[in-house]
């Protein structure tokens, strides 16, 4: 059950540049108009760990974090 796969959508503040966007070429990355930047992936949960571990490295701000199961997109 703790490795299962999800899509996961990560809504950070502020953009990403490039070269740190590359720390997440897992996901597909988005910067929206409001100053924010979606990254949106299919990760398992080891994988969301990392994702969120180098969030908080990068000291950017998490605004939201949506699980979506992969049924539920079909």
């Amino acid at each position: 059950m703790g490795g299962e796969t999800a899509v996961y959508e990560i809504r950070i503040r502020g953009h990403l540049s490039s070269q740190r966007a590359q720390q997440f070429d897992d996901m597909a990355i988005t910067h929206l108009p409001d100053g924010t930047t979606l990254m949106e992936g299919v990760v398992d949960r080891a994988a969301l760990c990392g994702l969120l571990s180098r969030i908080c490295d990068l000291g950017v701000t998490l605004i939201s974090l949506i699980r979506h199961e992969l049924d539920e997109l079909c």
